[in-house]
């Protein structure tokens, strides 16, 4: 072999080698295809779950608040089942006496009485 015919040869190859392949292939574009499809597949159900793990999260909190409203509830309850509660009640807040008791009202300069600070 020639020097000559060694760098023809040599040409020829990077020649070949410098000639463009395709890069996006009919083999990597229906890949591309199936992965994209799979994506937008997947979207939708993962969108619903995060809307429900949301609505979730929201509800837990609405629970929670419920049994501390149902518990405050509760004890009221209690309290207004005991008969030593509703006497002081009906005496402070709503004015109420025991037959043959007198009530007396102490009303200041200006007016009207002032009225009872009364927490059921």
């Amino acid at each position: 072999m020639t020097a000559a015919s060694a760098a023809a040869r040599r040409a020829g190859r990077d020649g070949a080698a410098t000639r463009a392949r395709p890069r996006f292939t009919a083999r990597a574009a229906i890949l591309a295809v199936i992965v994209v499809a799979l994506l937008f597949y997947l979207v939708v159900p993962l969108k619903a779950f995060m809307a429900q793990r949301s609505r979730l999260g929201r509800l837990d909190h609405q629970m929670e608040l419920l049994q501390r409203q149902n518990a405050d509830l509760e004890r009221r309850v209690a309290l207004l089942r005991d008969p030593s509660y509703l006497e002081r009640y009906a005496r402070v807040c709503l004015g109420m006496v025991k037959p043959g008791e007198i009530s007396f009202v102490v009303v200041p300069k200006g007016g009207a009485p002032a009225p009872a600070n009364c927490q059921p």
